[in-house]
């Protein structure tokens, strides 16, 4: 892999990656909730810590298809860390090209679910430009839309991960990890999904 980098040849995760999206899949939409935990809000500056995602088909989350990453990284936001703690969690770290390769097998050509995704996608596409390589293709849904639409509140408002589990009935779990907000928000997206009749 790293023999196609310095050539300038395009890896072949990536390839693979890109062929997902040149046909019409037929078979069940295939949704991948994600969460990541960072060292802060800037995209420009902050690295990504740890991602956490799960798959959903239908109307149900596929318990055995998940990804937990975490990622060895040299910069942290020193107030990150005072406040979550995250840096001292123990675990296999990989480096961040290794974290991203990982993360486009698993999601494929999935329709990425997440609260708020607008940050956890830029920063994977921020990665992936560290790599050399495109944006990200998938289609993308955000729960905090969803929520808005549910509720008829304004396209602008925001609501937390927290609030929403709160307003919908949804038991909190592991709410400290990427993992743990990838799953709540597998519930949320369900609950949704199924209000909505998406």
């Amino acid at each position: 892999m790293a023999f196609e980098w310095l050539t300038g040849s395009t890896p072949q995760f990536w390839k693979n990656y890109l062929s997902l999206f040149e046909n019409e899949n037929t078979l069940q939409k295939r949704y991948v909730v994600f969460d990541m935990e960072t060292t802060g809000a800037d995209w420009r500056e902050d690295v990504i810590l740890s991602v956490g995602a799960i798959a959903v088909l239908g109307n149900a989350i596929e318990v055995g298809d998940f990804l937990s990453i975490q990622i060895r990284q040299e910069k942290h936001s020193t107030q990150f860390v005072a406040h979550s703690g995250m840096l001292n969690e123990s675990g296999d770290k990989v480096v961040e090209a290794e974290g991203v390769i990982q993360f486009i097998n698993f999601v494929k050509d999935a329709t990425l679910v997440g609260h708020n995704i607008n940050l956890d996608i830029e920063m994977i596409n921020q990665a992936l430009k560290r790599l050399d390589l495109g944006r990200l293709k998938n289609s993308i849904m955000d729960t905090n839309a969803l929520y808005q639409r549910f509720k008829d509140l304004p396209d602008n408002s925001l609501t937390s991960l927290d609030d929403v589990c709160d307003k919908l009935k949804i038991d909190k779990n592991d709410r400290n990890t990427a993992w743990g907000n990838a799953f709540n928000t597998a519930m949320v997206f369900l609950k949704l999904k199924r209000k909505l009749n998406i």
